[in-house]
């Protein structure tokens, strides 16, 4: 199955308790972690839902 590499951008700070969430569930904590993670769409609704705080890398 295909791999997605997923870098957080901006703060969870302010953000709504469910797209901390999101970001957790995908295994970022760190401003500036890059994660790769299966390309399903379970992870792709949560890269949807806090995509103004991540950055798909490819």
């Amino acid at each position: 199955m295909a791999k997605v590499k997923v870098k957080l951008i901006k703060s969870l700070i302010g953000s709504k308790s469910y797209q901390k969430s999101s970001v957790f569930g995908l295994g970022l904590s760190k401003l500036g972690q890059v994660v790769e993670v299966e390309d399903t769409p379970e992870n792709r609704g949560m890269i949807n839902k806090s995509s103004h705080l991540l950055e798909v890398l490819d």
